[in-house]
């Protein structure tokens, strides 16, 4: 719907600065459809993704005909020099909270990927976990600085509820008319009645209001993993706790995570293991991503807490 497109462009633009115009917005069923409806219009584009990066993206792609080149991160984001050799064309990319380590591209490294994508490449920039950012103002988009080489992708699976399946793509006006037909075949367009709800919501300000309740509460449940991580689990290194709705621990390369993952499992606390984010999951350090979105601050420390009498046993 127009009327939902002219609200995403006004609310992106007021908050991060994107350049959005709505006849080159197209509403998807989430960023999951949004990858793949990109995957399919780029499917003879050689596509790079962050290594690690989003599991659930690589799958996504890879059934949609695209093979991602991995492409490196380290404490400023993505690699743009090992990006740059990689031989790819367009490149999709978390830069204002990586998926899954946290870390922000760095201002440098901004630079000379806007540099690389002003060269005729192209970058997804899949805003992950932007709203809910901690310590800090969030970056602003990278679209908003190069409007015709950027693909801006968000929704509201993680700022309202995931089932609720909108998201959106700002695109390039040459690539808008493809994506829109591949939208069209693949579902012939979302629900008109949520549009409608969410446009409402956002022209309201009920939208920036929510995040702001949402954005307390969520730094509450952070501090306290955060305090029971330190209190429970003193060896573990923990990344990307700026911003977002999970942490992600690392522990010493001899540390049997396995068995935790086991020993998890038999005491009902849900973890998912750092390997799956890696293109060769045999090269990745031992780690778990911890979520805390929908935990309360009691159930966050009782969790973590169950996950240590796990170490304390292997230690004695």
């Amino acid at each position: 719907m127009l009327e939902t497109r002219v609200a995403i462009a006004d609310y992106l633009r007021r908050t991060r600065g994107a350049l959005a115009d709505p006849q080159h917005i197209v509403i998807s069923s989430g960023v999951t459809q949004a990858v793949a409806l990109l995957g399919q219009t780029l499917r003879t584009t050689p596509l790079a993704m962050e290594d690690p990066g989003f599991w659930q993206h690589r799958k996504i792609l890879q059934h949609n005909g695209v093979e991602p080149i991995p492409v490196p991160i380290d404490d400023e984001g993505i690699d743009v020099d090992a990006l740059a050799s990689s031989g790819a064309e367009a490149v999709l990319t978390t830069p204002a909270h990586q998926s899954p380590t946290g870390v922000v591209l760095s201002a440098p490294r901004r630079t000379a990927l806007m540099e690389w994508a002003r060269a005729g490449h192209l970058v997804i920039e899949d805003d992950y976990d932007a709203e809910y950012r901690y310590d800090r103002a969030p970056v602003g988009s990278l679209q908003g600085m190069a409007p015709d080489r950027v693909v801006y992708v968000g929704s509201a699976s993680k700022t309202l509820a995931p089932g609720l399946r909108i998201g959106w793509m700002v695109l390039p006006p040459h690539l808008a008319k493809a994506v829109i037909s591949s939208k069209w075949l693949a579902d012939t367009g979302g629900s008109v009645m949520d549009q409608v709800a969410f446009a409402q919501f956002l022209i309201s300000g009920e939208y920036d209001r929510h995040l702001r309740q949402m954005r307390r509460r969520y730094q509450n449940r952070r501090t306290a993993l955060l305090d029971a991580l330190a209190r429970h689990l003193p060896d573990a290194t923990v990344l990307g706790a700026a911003a977002g709705v999970h942490l992600t621990v690392r522990f010493p390369d001899t540390f049997p995570l396995d068995d935790l993952v086991t020993h998890a499992k038999k005491v009902r606390v849900r973890v998912e293991p750092v390997a799956r984010c890696y293109a060769e999951p045999a090269t990745a350090p031992q780690g778990l991503l911890l979520g805390y979105a929908n935990l309360t601050e009691s159930q966050i420390e009782r969790g973590v807490r169950k996950l240590s009498g796990f170490t304390v046993k292997r230690r004695t």
